[in-house]
């Protein structure tokens, strides 16, 4: 397929993560972002994201700490049984992002409830 740049690029999990990697996150209010072509020469141009939702004020700031440190140990290790199962692994500078924005803007009491690992 010729993606936005002009390039003739194939479905290939470093194709997709060009996708993910070359995307605006940074601009994009809750992560919400068209993955569809993106800038890049590598960039497959139908990509899209699976999302999980989380409050910013949880009702249960433990239960939702352990379940973000569930995704971090899936970010972290989780990567070859992704690909395994057909998935593509996010770019690492984006689980950062995402879990900086954990520490940012999820709160119980004014107080973060991600603390990191």
């Amino acid at each position: 397929m010729i993606n936005k740049a002009g390039t003739a690029v194939a479905p290939s999990a470093s194709s997709l993560q060009a996708a993910a990697a070359n995307a605006d996150w940074g601009h994009a209010v809750g992560y919400y972002l068209i993955l569809t072509d993106q800038d890049g020469a590598d960039c497959w141009p139908i990509t899209g994201a699976s999302f999980i939702l989380v409050y910013a004020a949880p009702p249960d700031p433990v239960a939702t700490a352990e379940a973000l440190k569930f995704f971090c140990l899936a970010y972290k290790n989780g990567g070859p049984m992704a690909a395994e199962l057909d998935y593509v692994p996010l770019p690492a500078p984006l689980t950062a992002q995402v879990e900086a924005t954990w520490t940012a803007q999820i709160k119980s009491n004014g107080t973060a409830v991600w603390k990191g690992e």
